[in-house]
């Protein structure tokens, strides 16, 4: 049998004010997860914190990448085109997760860039009640941070795609995006 086409997918934003909203509706996520981060952080079991924060980030990550229709498949659903464009421009920037999937890999390599504030988190365990809250503190500061880093390295793709002409009518690779991508349903 033949797998099911996935017609549910997101266009990268086509204009400015689209990329805002997006940006803004990201951020919103990225704060949202980042309280749950700290969540786990205060529960007072080193360890625990950095499992929940790896899973908590590979989804933040990869729903971002959909919200800005920057995922793989969706770059793979791209003229060739603005393919190359987003792959140098996410390159360019120094993101490597833009438009990948996911691993357990990346996500190591992005908490290690944190790694002394994952220490002190963990340290932070160790003294009642008030390490508790700054492991919170410092968990919830950190995921914030790094989530934002990756709104702003997909905003700058999507910003670098619309500026080629990914969303202009009159570019024939920009028609044939068009007529490739289905519409969203509301």
């Amino acid at each position: 049998m033949g797998r099911k086409k996935d017609t549910n997918w997101t266009l990268v934003p086509g204009t400015a004010r689209d990329i805002d909203a997006v940006r803004d509706r990201c951020r919103q996520l990225v704060r949202r997860r980042a309280m749950v981060s700290a969540s786990v952080a205060a529960v007072p079991i080193p360890g625990l914190d950095i499992v929940s924060d790896m899973r908590l980030f590979a989804n933040l990550i990869e729903e971002i990448n959909r919200h800005f229709g920057l995922s793989e498949e969706q770059i793979e659903r791209m003229h060739p085109r603005f393919r190359m464009i987003a792959y140098q421009a996410a390159v360019g920037i120094g993101s490597m997760l833009v438009g990948k999937v996911v691993t357990r890999e990346v996500v190591v390599h992005m908490l290690r860039k944190v790694g002394v504030k994952t220490a002190a988190k963990q340290a932070g365990k160790l003294v009642p009640l008030a390490g508790q809250l700054a492991s919170a503190g410092i968990g919830f500061f950190a995921f914030r941070q790094l989530g934002y880093q990756h709104v702003e390295a997909c905003v700058r793709v999507a910003q670098e795609l619309v500026s080629a002409g990914i969303a202009d009518p009159a570019h024939p690779e920009g028609q044939a995006y068009a007529r490739a991508t289905p519409e969203k349903a509301d």
